[in-house]
């Protein structure tokens, strides 16, 4: 179980899976080929399969503990999802509640959930089934959740936002659809939800920013504990080549220049304040120090 010491607080890696996900040019659509070999020197092997050409990535859950309260920062995919658009997440057997057992957190020691933002593999474990009926697997938790990302999925709100660029606008507002109603609407019901907009402090050493682009809500949190800080990013880096070019969006982003535009700015501010980056899916170690290099940035070291 990976464990990193920032100041007072304590964070532990819980992966739900890691492993090959879908074709490396996919995963980046507008990064030139070619780039994925150039810096096959430190992708490969955790973060690119070059025999293959695929991204390698995880599903992960990075719990903070500060304060002495307990935070999940995102849930993964969950188990027993309907995502029949999403061979990958549908249906899924998990052990993962065992896994957060093994670092120590039962569901009811949960202080806090935070979603960055509101997609399928970000709030999976937001709930579970019991008897039949989707309930908050942590019940004593508040949940945080991006009020533009709730607006844009929520069925009975006002229009979502297009799909991304290449997707199937019917398939997309489908898979939102489920997805809203066994990960998000059981913890509206449950009045364990706060939804957030233009930044919210959770404490003294917690806070949550905008960082749209990925979805209209998506967020980073910002951890800062006696000097030493980290930032959460969710989904503005899906593989660590974004780095070296950092207008380079994911083939999830739903706006590509809001995307681009959040990720520069967080990517600068970490580089200049050598905050821990800390994505959602990257595999290897998971976390990385910054520093600028030229027009994007360069690995300073790998979190240990």
């Amino acid at each position: 179980m990976e464990r990193i010491v920032l100041g007072d607080a304590e964070v532990i890696r819980v992966v739900e899976w890691e492993g090959a996900f879908t074709p490396a040019r996919t995963i980046v659509p507008g990064l030139p080929a070619e780039e994925w070999e150039r810096n096959a020197d430190w992708l490969a092997p955790d973060h690119w399969d070059p025999v293959a050409d695929t991204y390698l990535g995880a599903l992960q859950t990075w719990v903070i503990r500060h304060g002495g309260r307990t935070v999940l920062v995102d849930t993964a995919v969950g188990e027993g999802r309907q995502r029949p658009h999403s061979p990958a997440f549908h249906d899924r057997r998990s052990d993962f509640l065992e896994r957060l057992a093994a670092a120590g957190v039962r569901p009811e020691d949960v202080d806090v959930v935070v979603n960055t933002h509101l997609h399928g593999d970000h709030v999976g474990w937001n709930t579970r089934a019991l008897d039949g009926e989707w309930v908050p697997s942590f019940p004593n938790a508040v949940y945080y959740l991006p009020a533009a990302d709730h607006a844009a999925i929520d069925p009975d709100g006002p229009e979502s936002g297009p799909a991304p660029a290449g997707a199937d606008a019917r398939i997309w507002r489908e898979e939102r659809r489920l997805m809203f109603a066994d990960s998000i609407a059981p913890v509206i019901r449950s009045g364990q939800a706060v939804l957030w907009s233009d930044g919210h402090r959770l404490d003294e050493a917690l806070t949550l920013e905008p960082a749209p682009g990925h979805t209209p809500g998506s967020s980073v949190l910002r951890l800062d504990s006696r000097g030493d800080r980290a930032v959460f990013v969710g989904d503005l880096l899906h593989s660590p080549v974004q780095l070296v070019h950092p207008g380079c969006n994911s083939c999830f982003c739903e706006d590509p220049a809001g995307a681009a535009a959040s990720r520069l700015r967080v990517l600068r501010r970490a580089a200049d304040e050598r905050e821990l980056v800390i994505p959602a899916h990257f595999a290897g170690a998971g976390a990385v120090e910054v520093r600028r290099q030229g027009a994007g940035f360069a690995v300073s070291r790998w979190a240990s």
